[in-house]
Order: structure tokens, then sequence, then C-alpha cells
């Protein structure tokens, strides 16, 4: 009997260790899982066709993957990103983020397609993914090459993260016959193959996912069909080994539901990646053939030229024309819940939308700029004629404060564009100008963002603004609104000076103009808090910043006003930063808005900690060498440090390493992008001005009607 006993435990132990064998433990079932975050900033990548029927734009990130993908607004990203996981499926599994050395091709110059060659330090394996969207239809595809270096045969896994609707924590995910289809109430995605997946996970993030599966015993066990409500993950097993067979596509469709999404990606998928990428090309060539040559300042600099172009071209939202967001990104604290939904940078800035507007003006997208300027005043601005701190692409506002230079810049954008109709005149030219007299020259908030007072660079925008307004007054007939516009303008340009430059600073011997002042008394002692983790109380005297070179650019002083030449001296010694790459400048001292020491993310702090670090800005480079060609100097150095800024993907970030740590640690290259906002369309705009200043020998979008007044400088 003890025999039998000892042969029965034996038999059923045996039984159940090939039981565990056979059939793994189920996931984890509860929901919805980890918090839905968005992926870093520095894009090293960001694309779509040019057209407006295929409403989907993709962004790279720079650790190798695809990461947000939008759809079906330039201001909704629907996903977070799509990974690959190498495994042998005994030994390890793992991320290509994290297992390989990443870079990025640009395939062709003049296109926005992308390639990523990510290539394992193991040297077991390379990936090689091609990214486009296929013009007429809402679908990305994916051309993938996985190749064994080893010799050895290998597993392929892709994760996707879908995030519809700028909200990853309401999506339902679910397998049929091969496809990961995830939807939420108002949208769907459909990621199909060829060849076919031949396994399919759907889980919650961190959780019950294909990647929590595979780093345990790295075979893909879990093929639950479906889940709901949460943040869901969604695995396959692609049909390559990496020897055998190394080619894959892949196509992510979307639409309103899910067989519209399914559908879309198959007939994507059935046009073939080399047919699709032909024509996504196409419609980029077709594009800037239809504008002027380059200027010959971008000898140099060509690709970043074209690739600015298309930018910020990529910019427009495609189902409210006219609608330029500011970044496709989300940098640190934007990216992880503080806002739900995300923003702001994909979000619509009049201030942004004026730069963007002029750049593309100058590049011979006159159209571009139309439809810039016809949303602002149809879709943005308010009854009472002023227009959101920022909005959604339909129009909607987000933020609630009030900045004086979005209101005035869009009248200057109106003279340039001749847009002096009397329909656009009384219902949109004149309310505005008006709101500028009334509520004028102080401003809640200046172009930074975080303080209100009385700012050279707002005053700048409201004088040239008003004076645009006038002129476009006077050819309607409105001669008593021209005076008063002229007569204010007039007004705020002799007083500029007594509002915001100081005579007893402590940061010179001479007068120079201050970032802004509170109280309108640059002399007096008056303490503020910087914001954004800047310290509590600051003299005002103390702040300075390169924005009243505004009043330059726009026609209000002239360039060898000896105020504005002090000053340059002044902000020089306190802001500017050399490197490698050239100078840059920050936007002032003190400024909080960047990174930690260590690199860690900008976060919303208390005042006086010192824990985040505002680093310098490439576009304020721009805006310098356009004052160096209003006095006679060479200008083609600030050219190239804007260029010198951009990553391998030719994209042109906010802000740059500085002389403060970490910079010259490993990853933290001096002069080059920081984790903020890449591409921001601010650069890329100015970027596309400098270079066709230089080609005209002053800054092109500086209205001649303004200058002429004040400067006596009269162009045609």
């Amino acid at each position: 009997m003890l025999g039998w006993s000892v042969l029965l435990t034996s038999l059923v132990l045996l039984s159940g260790c090939a039981s565990t064998t056979r059939s793994p433990a189920p996931p984890p079932t509860e929901g919805p899982g980890s918090p839905a975050i968005w992926t870093p900033a520095d894009k090293v990548g960001f694309g779509t066709a040019h057209d407006e029927a295929s409403r989907v734009w993709f962004t790279l990130g720079s650790s190798g993957e695809l990461t947000e993908v939008y759809f079906p607004r330039a201001d909704t990203p629907s996903v977070r990103n799509l990974y690959f996981v190498v495994s042998d499926g005994r030994t390890f599994a793992e991320m290509e983020q994290e297992a390989t050395e990443h870079r990025v091709e640009l395939v062709d110059p003049r296109s926005l397609t992308f390639r990523q060659v990510n290539t394992a330090r193991s040297g077991r394996y390379r990936l090689t993914k091609t990214y486009v969207t296929e013009p007429g239809k809402n679908a990305l595809l994916l051309d993938v090459r996985f190749e064994s270096l080893s010799g050895q045969p290998y597993s392929l896994y892709v994760v996707y993260d879908p995030s519809l609707s700028n909200n990853g924590m309401d999506d339902s995910g679910t397998s049929e016959e091969g496809t990961l289809l995830a939807s939420d109430a108002t949208t769907a995605s459909a990621l199909v193959a060829q060849p076919g997946f031949t396994r399919t996970s759907n889980g919650f993030l961190d959780v019950s996912d294909g990647w929590t599966d595979l780093r345990q015993d790295f075979t893909l066990d879990w093929t639950q069909a479906s889940v709901s409500n949460g943040n869901v993950v969604q695995t396959a097993l692609v049909p390559v080994d990496g020897l055998t067979s190394q080619q894959v596509t892949l196509a992510l469709g979307f639409g309103a539901s899910t067989p519209e999404a399914r559908q879309t990606a198959q007939e994507s998928l059935a046009a073939g990646f080399q047919d699709v990428a032909r024509r996504y090309a196409e419609s980029w060539h077709t594009y800037l053939d239809s504008l002027p040559a380059a200027p010959p300042s971008t000898q140099a600099w060509r690709t970043t030229y074209d690739v600015s172009v298309m930018v910020l071209a990529a910019a427009e939202d495609k189902t409210f024309r006219g609608a330029f967001i500011a970044s496709p990104s989300m940098p640190w604290v934007w990216g992880t819940g503080q806002e739900n939904p995300s923003g702001p940078y994909h979000l619509v800035w009049s201030r942004d939308q004026y730069q963007i507007a002029t750049a593309l003006l100058a590049a011979g997208d006159k159209q571009a700029a139309e439809r810039a300027l016809e949303h602002l005043f149809q879709v943005q601005q308010k009854p009472d004629g002023s227009f959101p701190q920022n909005a959604e692409v339909d129009g909607k506002p987000r933020w609630g404060s009030l900045q004086l230079d979005e209101v005035a810049l869009p009248l200057v954008l109106a003279w340039q564009l001749g847009r002096d109709d009397a329909r656009t005149y009384t219902e949109h030219i004149k309310k505005a100008a008006d709101f500028v007299v009334a509520n004028g020259p102080v401003t809640p908030q200046e172009r930074w963002e975080n303080q209100g007072g009385y700012s050279p660079a707002t005053i700048a925008a409201e004088v040239a603004g008003l004076i645009c307004a006038a002129e476009l007054a006077r050819r309607n007939g409105d001669t008593a609104s021209a005076e008063r516009y002229e007569t204010t303008a007039d007004t705020w340009q002799r007083q500029v000076e007594s509002w915001t430059v100081t005579g007893n600073g402590p940061l010179a011997s001479h007068p120079y103009y201050l970032r802004i002042t509170k109280d309108g008394n640059p002399n007096a002692g008056t303490t503020y808090s910087i914001g954004d983790g800047g310290p509590a109380a600051v003299d005002q005297r103390q702040v300075v910043d390169l924005s009243f070179l505004e009043l330059v650019r726009l026609g209000v002083k002239p360039a060898d006003d000896p105020v504005i030449v002090q000053s340059l001296a002044v902000v020089d010694a306190q802001l500017r930063v050399d490197t490698p790459n050239g100078p840059y400048w920050h936007r002032f001292n003190f400024d909080g808005y960047g990174e930690t020491r260590d690199g860690a993310p900008w976060f919303i702090s208390e005042p006086e900690t010192g824990q985040t670090f505002g680093r310098a800005w490439p576009l304020l480079a721009g805006e310098r060498g356009e004052y160096a060609l209003l006095v006679g100097q060479p200008a083609d150095d600030f050219l190239a440090t804007m260029a010198r800024s951009g990553n391998e993907g030719f994209m042109l970030p906010e802000q740059v390493w500085d002389g403060r740590p970490p910079t010259g640690q490993p990853g933290f290259v001096a002069g080059e992008g920081t984790f903020s906002a890449t591409p921001l369309t601010w650069t890329h705009a100015q970027f596309v001005r400098l270079a066709w200043s230089l080609q005209a020998g002053y800054p092109v979008e500086q209205p001649s009607v303004v200058s002429c007044r004040y400067t006596k400088v009269c162009r045609r």
C-alpha cells in the first residue's frame, strides 16, 4: 500500500508539472492598468501626407519607437506608442527601446518620410522601420525589416498602446482573425499585418499586457481575446524569424468604428507599402515644387529649410483648416496627466499662429497664411474682439488668460496679407483694435505666459497692430478710428521707455530694458515671483530678456537706438550661452522652465526651490539674427546656430542644453535639444523667416507701414 501511495503521489506531481508547462496561469483580469501617460517630447520625426483627406499624423521618439499618433485632428493624440520586443523564447525578451542603439534617417530630404534603424547592443539583430501615411486614407503604414545578425532565429512581437481620443484610460481591445481592434466611445483603430499575426493578446498596462507576460518567461502565453474600459495594450506575434523570413508590413487604420478602421487598414495594406510610400513622398514633392526655390542663404542647410517648411505645413489641422498647432508633443508634466485631455502644446496659440503664418508667407505659401488668418478671425476670435490664450483646433478655449500681443499680432498679419475688405475690417479688425485700445498697454500676460504688466514685447505688438489697423481703417473710410488708433500707438511708442527702461538697475550703470514692470515704474525695486519654478521675490530691475527686440523687429524703434544697443550688452552678459553649435540665449534670468539639474522632467513646483532650470532657446538666436541684419551685421551664423540645434531627423527644439548640469554628461550635449517640445513650430518658423530675411537684408515680416512711421525706413 505504501508503494502505491508513493507512486500515486509521484504521478500527481508529475501531472501537475506537465500541466503547468502546457497551461500557464491565466493573466490577471483587473483593470484599468497603470495610468496612461504620454511619451517624452523630444521627437526625431513628424509626418503626415500633404492632403486634407488623410487625417493621421505620426511622431517618432528618440528611443527608437513610434510615439504619439494623432487622429482625427492635429490636437488629438490617439496612440501612445508602438514598439517591438525580440525574444529567443528561452533566455531573453527585450524591448527595442532599451536593448538597441537607435538612429533615424530622413529617407527623402524633400518628404517627411522617416526610417528608424535599431541595432541590438548584443549584436543579435537589427530592426529597420520606415513610416508613411497613405494619402486619402486614415492609415499609417510601417515597413519592417527584422534581421538576425547572430545566425539564430528569434521571435518578434509588436506591442501597441492605443490612447484613443486623447485618453488612454477608457479604451477596449479585442482580437478578431489576426487583427487587433481597439475602440472607445467615438474612435477606433485596427492593426493588421502582412504576413498576418499568428498569436494575439489584449491586456491592461503593467497588469496583463504582452510585455508583462513576455518578460516573465520569454513567450506570449496570455492570449486573452478582449478587455475593456482601461489602459489597453495589444500584443501580437509577427511571423518572421530574422533568418528565413525578415520582411513584414503593418497597417494601422483609424475610423469612427472598428469595422471602418479595419477596412481602412486592410485596404491600405493591400495597396502595398511601396505604392503608398511613393504617393506619400509625391504629395510633399508637389507641395515644395509649388513654392519659390529656397533662398541662397540655405545652401548649407537646405534639408533643414525644406523640413522646416514641411513641418509648418504638417502642423495644420485638416478638419479645421488654418489651425496650426504649436508642437506635436507633450513635454514634461504636460504629458503625465497634468491636463486631461492633454495639452497645451498641441493647441492653437494666436502668437504661434502668427509666427507660422509669416514664415509660410515668406516661403511663398500665401494660401496657408490666409487660412491661418481666416481661422483666427472666423473660429478663434471672441465677440469682444480678443483671442483666447490658447484653444483647440475647433476654437474651443482651453486656458483662460489674456495676452494682448495675441490680440495685436493678427492685425499685423491682416495688414501683411492686404485684408482690407469691408467685412473683415468691420467684423474682425476693428473689434480687435478697439479691444487693444481699451485694454492696453498693460497685459495680463506677456509672451512667456507667466507675468503681467508693462512688457516691451507686448507694447511693440500693440503699437504695430494699431498702426496696421489704422491703415486698414483708412482704406475702409473709417478715418475717425484710424486717427484714434494712431494717436494711441504714438503715445505708447513714446512712453514705452518710461514704463520699461530702468536708469538705476543693478545690472549696468546705463539704462536698459527690463523684461516687464509690474507698475510702470522701472526705477522702483518692485518684486515679483518669476513663476515656473523660479524665485518667489525678485527685484524687477534684475530681470531682463531679449523680447525688447520686438520693438525693432516690428519697426517701432530704430535698431541703432542707444537704449536698444545698451540693453543688448546687458542681455548678452546675463543670458547668452556659447556652445559648440553657436550662441543661444535664455528667455530671461531666473527662468525655471526646464529640466532639473539631473535632467529629470520639469514639474510645477513651489517658488524658491531651485529645482528646475530654463535652458537656452534656439529661436532667440534667430531673433538676434534679424536684429543683426537691421544694423548691417552678418547674420548667416545665427541661421547656422539654429540649424545645428536640430537632431538626426532635422527637428528643431524648444530648448538646448546649456552650461549647467547635466550638460556635458553622456546624452546631454551643449547646444543640442533637451527633452523640451520638439519640433517646436515657432523655432522652425523663425528659421524659415531668418533664411528669407538674409535674402532680403531685413526682417521680411516687418510691417513697412510701422517702420516708415517710426524709423523713417519705408520699404515697399
